[in-house]
């Protein structure tokens, strides 16, 4: 373990996973230990374009007495090597193999007993598929999901026309580069060099984000249809969204009280398909990372986990 960039409560572990054909990949596990010892933690899968670099976020969690863990995912943040396609897969399945491994160093290694997944946007996608196809080995007790990312925010059309055919293309050519971008909209509003206030490397995450290719497109519609067929999760799921999205695509003042990355209605919709047990929160005046919304809305967002957890774990 080494100490992380983020201070010295914070300490993380690579892990090496499986080379693909780009070369040598990694995962990174970052750990935040709570004031006492705990049987309980956290585990925290971040989205598309991101990584971890939330300390509010994992001082929550160990002011309720849970360690505190964060897995940057191959090609992402701490995890991305020069020699690789920043933020790229053709399969979510991919990241089965660094989560699975960081659930084994959390209960076998460190020695708990509980352990609550929390993926946001993406990575709430991702959280939830495996969630399901581990669901027979008891490997998760409870999955708190932020603005997860059910579905494309795109017209019906190129949702269900223009996206399938481009999904295709992302089976046969998976490199195929696509000639769309992220709305930078969203990384205005969160980061301190624009018209946010939180501060992190735009090497890991720019403002505009990474360039989007047909293979990435192709995992991310496999794991949306999934979604839509509906899931089996047998455990306690919180899913949260904000109470508005942000249509334009430049930027107005009302970007800094709504998802401007999501459709949050289609958030809500799938969340039902996720397993019996769902409890879904709209939080008024928060951003796409509800976490990163002005304090108001990221105060009620922290309200509403602690009120589930409260409940259920």
């Amino acid at each position: 373990m080494e100490t992380d960039a983020l201070g010295t409560q914070y300490e993380t572990r690579t892990i090496a996973l499986r080379p693909d054909a780009e070369g040598a990949v990694t995962a990174t596990l970052v750990r935040r230990a709570a004031d006492r010892p705990s049987d309980t933690a956290v585990l925290y899968l971040h989205g598309f374009v991101d990584y971890f670099f939330h300390p509010h976020v994992a001082d929550f969690y160990a002011g309720r007495g849970f360690d505190f863990y964060a897995l940057d995912l191959r090609k992402h943040g701490r995890s991305l090597a020069a020699h690789q396609t920043p933020n790229f897969c053709a399969d979510l399945g991919e990241y089965y193999e660094e989560i699975d491994e960081a659930i084994r160093l959390v209960r076998a290694a460190d020695g708990h007993s509980r352990v609550l997944l929390t993926g946001h946007s993406t990575g709430g996608l991702v959280a939830s598929l495996w969630a399901h196809d581990r669901r027979a080995d008891g490997s998760v007790d409870a999955l708190v999901l932020n603005s997860a990312f059910f579905d494309f925010n795109e017209p019906w059309f190129t949702r269900e026309v223009t996206g399938p055919i481009t999904a295709r293309v992302g089976r046969a050519r998976p490199k195929t580069k696509l000639p769309f971008k992220l709305n930078p909209v969203y990384g205005e509003s969160i980061h301190s060099s624009a018209r946010g206030e939180w501060d992190y490397n735009l090497d890991w995450k720019p403002l505009a984000g990474f360039p989007i290719y047909a293979g990435w497109l192709h995992a991310v519609r496999s794991g949306h249809l999934r979604v839509h067929r509906g899931l089996d999760l047998q455990v306690p799921v919180l899913s949260a969204a904000s109470s508005a999205s942000y249509k334009g695509k430049s930027w107005s003042e009302a970007a800094r009280t709504a998802d401007s990355v999501l459709n949050v209605d289609q958030i809500v919709r799938w969340s039902t398909r996720l397993g019996p047990l769902v409890t879904i929160a709209r939080i008024d005046g928060g951003l796409h990372d509800l976490a990163l919304s002005a304090a108001p809305a990221r105060q009620r967002y922290f309200d509403e986990i602690d009120r589930w957890l409260s409940t259920y774990l």
